[in-house]
């Protein structure tokens, strides 16, 4: 059992090693992705940003202000 263990623990590592290069461009990747996204919909984030930070400061005036 220990040795079907250490086996198993010597080919993780080596498959992990070599896919290194492989998870960093995935990573790469995955980046190009959301900045693309977030470009495209950038006027439609920008608009919810407002209106939440709106909310937030109408919120925020609420608790701040003085009664009466």
């Amino acid at each position: 059992m220990k040795n079907l263990i250490k086996n198993l623990k010597a080919k993780v590592s080596s498959f992990c090693k070599e896919e290194d290069a492989q998870g960093l461009t995935e990573y790469i990747l995955l980046a190009v992705i959301v900045v693309a996204i977030a470009a495209l919909f950038k006027d439609k984030i920008m608009g919810i940003i407002r209106g939440k930070l709106g909310d937030l400061e109408k919120g925020v005036g609420g608790i701040t202000s003085e009664p009466g």
